[in-house]
């Protein structure tokens, strides 16, 4: 009816590719702030503060009673059982996994440093994507996602101001959180496909709470805090574990792994960005040039065909 139309939501007339990847991209700009806030949180090796098995196991458990009280105001119904084992590793990648590492490498090396690793999280996101819905990206498509990862890392580099990659312990950690957040990613688009995407993540979290609430308490700071460490841990609980999640595997599940999982071209330039008022790092001309070049990439991307 007319009436009806005249009424329709601005997002009625977008296709479910774009709403994906509008989606994807306001997930992405909340993860990206997830460095920044954890090195408040952990400190440094000369000034510690709080540990990566609390800022970890903690952000887990707060997000995880909060996913408690969700389901349980929803009456949400318990997850079949075919997607029990699927939510496991999706809890693995992304509630264990790389908040854990990310949290132990964070006290060693700066938020720049590490988007340089993080950097390849998009093709390794693909990577996991492509073999678990059994896609076919094309070559240009891959080229694309090679170009952006590329500058990605290039721009971190730069902003590093060290004339190479030095693979010491915090690199490693950081490479293997890659991998995880990619299984993580993976797993809980295909879920995000046959369940609410709020839902995949909340069952995931309440699924681990028994490990990461003991953990947390038992690893709660004794120590006095300042008050940006609990700021910088009650972000990464309640929007990098939570909120972000579910407008990122809303968005997988509508543009599609491979393809939305490009936007994560645009973190570790994010990152940069929010890490100007909170680490005191500045944005010059190159990094606005390195941030455009990468936003470029994804928008390119995206008009590459994937074939099933």
């Amino acid at each position: 009816m007319p009436g009806r139309q005249g009424l329709a939501s601005p997002w009625a007339g977008a296709s479910a590719q774009t709403r994906g990847l509008l989606l994807g991209l306001l997930g992405v700009a909340i993860f990206a702030l997830t460095l920044p806030m954890t090195r408040l949180a952990v400190g440094t090796p000369e000034a510690p503060l709080m540990s990566g098995l609390f800022i970890a196991m903690g952000r887990a458990a707060v997000a995880g009673l909060l996913s408690a009280l969700l389901l349980l105001a929803q009456h949400a119904p318990l997850p079949a059982r075919a997607d029990r084992w699927p939510l496991a590793l999706t809890a693995l990648g992304v509630v264990f996994g790389f908040p854990l590492l990310t949290s132990w490498a964070m006290r060693h090396v700066g938020a720049v440093h590490a988007a340089v690793i993080i950097g390849l999280l998009p093709l390794a996101t693909a990577a996991a994507a492509a073999l678990l819905h059994r896609q076919r990206p094309s070559g240009a498509f891959w080229a694309c996602a090679l170009l952006g990862s590329g500058l990605a890392v290039a721009y971190a580099l730069l902003r590093s101001g060290q004339p190479g990659l030095a693979l010491h312990p915090a690199d490693l950690l950081l490479m293997a959180a890659v991998a995880c957040a990619a299984v993580g990613y993976a797993w809980g688009g295909r879920l995000s496909q046959h369940m609410r995407a709020d839902a995949v993540i909340c069952w995931a979290l309440v699924l681990a709470l028994p490990i990461t609430l003991p953990l947390a308490l038992w690893s709660w700071p004794r120590a006095q805090l300042p008050a940006s460490a609990w700021g910088g841990f009650a972000y990464v609980a309640v929007f990098s574990m939570w909120l972000g999640f579910f407008a990122w595997y809303r968005g997988l599940a509508l543009g599609g792994t491979v393809r939305v999982s490009q936007v994560q071209l645009a973190q570790p330039f994010l990152s940069m960005v929010f890490a100007v008022p909170l680490l005191g790092e500045s944005l010059d001309a190159a990094s606005l040039g390195f941030g455009l070049a990468v936003l470029a990439t994804v928008a390119v991307g995206r008009r590459m065909p994937v074939a099933r």
